[in-house]
């Protein structure tokens, strides 16, 4: 969760799109689902499948325009096999991290320990390539930093895997289908990002999708 999955949709963003990426993530419910019930048995209701079919048909059209500029090729086959692979990683974590709560591990254990494991496998990795560690004193780095710290890495994870606890591996996993669309509307604001028939006909399946998911007891 906090090593692998992160590698894997870095390297693949020098080969992809973003709609690319937005589009593989958003299979996550689908994957939780199927990583819980190959690992513990867990079956998966037609809610949350269906609840993920309307997620992927969502984030395709939110990005269509972007994607029918994509053309396939060598790099497109890496990436998607490297989003793949972040996707798989990342639900193995999502379904493990709820097992963890029966055995008395509380989510800033969790986090801790994850963190701390990610980070030095991520250390390792950069160092292993030569790519090495880089810093910069810039007051725009250190603020970035600073906020993908606290806010994109502490506070966004103690609340997820708040709500993995809560819902489950497979339903908590929309939050990949959520997270792009959140994102446009951000873009839409400070970026001037153009919404088109598409945009808004795929935010409408993604919620649509999202309710369905909620639904499910």
């Amino acid at each position: 969760m906090f090593c692998l999955s992160y590698l894997a949709v870095y390297r693949a963003e020098t080969f992809l799109v973003s709609g690319l990426v937005a589009l593989g993530y958003s299979a996550s419910p689908l994957v939780n689902a199927a990583v819980s019930r190959v690992v513990f048995g867990t079956p998966a209701t037609r809610g949350v499948l269906a609840g993920g079919l309307l997620g992927v048909a969502g984030i395709l059209l939110v990005f269509w325009p972007e994607l029918r500029r994509v053309r396939a090729d060598t790099g497109v086959v890496v990436g998607g096999m490297l989003v793949a692979g972040g996707v798989l990683a990342s639900s193995v974590g999502n379904v493990f991290a709820t097992r963890l709560d029966r055995l008395g591990v509380n989510v800033w254990q969790k986090m801790a320990w994850g963190m701390a494991w990610g980070s030095a496998g991520s250390a390792l990795a950069a160092l292993s390539t030569g790519e090495g560690i880089h810093f910069s004193l810039a007051p725009s780095y250190l603020a970035s930093l600073l906020y993908l710290a606290v806010f994109g890495s502490i506070l966004a994870f103690a609340a997820y895997l708040t709500l993995l606890e809560r819902v489950g591996a497979a339903r908590a996993g929309y939050v990949g289908v959520m997270t792009p669309v959140v994102a446009l509307a951000i873009s839409g604001v400070v970026e001037g990002f153009p919404w088109g028939p598409t945009t808004v006909a795929g935010i409408a399946v993604v919620v649509a999708g999202n309710l369905v998911v909620l639904r499910v007891r």
